[in-house]
């Protein structure tokens, strides 16, 4: 199959055409799609009963699986501009294939039982592990011996930590973490979609570096062909940009486990294919602060038989606190925006 790569283009003219398919087929195939789903989830993405109340009215009826368009439109844009015969690129397609099955088989027993938790979380843990240890086992042997199982510590450009055996379960760890803080992130308009264009748009960066020879330049690690993974944000950047126009609020669609799980997943394993897994925690603040605030309720309500906070994940206790839905998105954009400009320093 020709594709554009074949035809010499550097990487950052195939990032920008990617970026730009990927968007315009979101905006062309966006409405059709809505109105696809509309048709087939009659009574819409069922609402947490134990959620914000003001949820069951606003958000009643809107369709979810929206994650299709995200998938569907850089897949496209990834086929056509990417090396998909290298190792990092043919694995994030697995990756995001798998893992949006995953979701997709969740939001369809969603719709058909109108329950909020319809796979059990056994199911969908097993999926999500088995993909990763895949995923991850594939990237460390295409990454080159003596870097391959090295975490590099931010800011501490000559401290490397090498993890040996344990980098592979590792790796899993944080796929699968990504990709459950992303999902847990996706409760309110836009959320989920806003961080996701911070976290790609820094991780773009990283592996554009990470490809160069001068990498080292930029106090990173250099790995061969990784700014080819540039392309591959670069389509997910325009199909999440394509995607926040119809998700924005007042949405007309959700995102879904369809999207959510694949998507985080997809930043976790950029992150340890450019061997940044350490700061995808930190520029992915707002993720992991999701997540900690889910763990923390259920062990706090466990031990004592009370809630640490008023609803979680933690965008939801901001809503109990009397916050707007569009204050609360706005807050947390705002700081993952912050934490990726720090995180931006690792460059100098």
């Amino acid at each position: 199959m020709l594709t554009f790569f074949d035809w010499g283009l550097t990487v950052l003219t195939r990032a920008g055409l990617a970026f730009a398919t990927a968007l315009i087929l979101s905006l062309i195939c966006g409405n059709p799609l809505i109105n696809y789903l509309h048709h087939h989830q009659k009574k819409g993405q069922p609402i947490r009963e134990d959620g914000p109340k003001s949820h069951l009215k606003t958000k009643k009826g809107t369709p979810t699986m929206g994650g299709l368009l995200i998938l569907g439109t850089s897949l496209v844009s990834i086929i056509l501009y990417a090396n998909i015969r290298y190792h990092f690129v043919w694995v994030s397609i697995f990756i995001l294939i798998m893992y949006g099955l995953t979701g997709f088989v969740d939001d369809y027993w969603k719709i058909k039982r109108q329950n909020s938790n319809a796979m059990t979380a056994q199911t969908k843990l097993f999926m999500q592990f088995l993909t990763a240890l895949i995923a991850a086992s594939i990237i460390t042997a295409a990454t080159p011996r003596g870097i391959n199982t090295v975490l590099t510590v931010p800011y501490f450009h000559q401290f490397f930590l090498n993890l040996s055996w344990l980098y592979v379960p590792f790796a899993v760890v944080v796929m699968s973490g990504a990709s459950n803080g992303v999902n847990l992130s996706d409760g309110l308009d836009g959320l989920a979609t806003g961080l996701l264009i911070i976290s790609f748009t820094f991780f773009a960066a990283v592996a554009y570096y990470c490809g160069l020879h001068t990498a080292v330049d930029h106090h990173m690690l250099f790995i061969p062909r990784c700014g080819e993974m540039t392309v591959v944000c670069a389509s997910l950047l325009g199909s999440c940009f394509g995607f926040l126009y119809f998700n924005k609020p007042k949405a007309k669609v959700f995102m879904g486990d369809t999207g959510s799980l694949p998507l985080g997943a997809i930043l976790g394993a950029v992150a340890i294919m450019t061997k940044h897994e350490i700061m995808l925690a930190f520029v992915g603040g707002v993720f992991v602060i999701e997540t900690i605030s889910v763990i923390i309720q259920v062990l706090y309500f466990k031990t004592t038989g009370k809630r640490f906070f008023k609803m979680a994940p933690i965008h939801h206790h901001f809503e109990q606190l009397g916050w707007s839905e569009k204050k609360v998105v706005f807050s947390f954009w705002t700081a993952a925006l912050a934490l990726a400009a720090i995180g931006s320093l690792i460059f100098i």
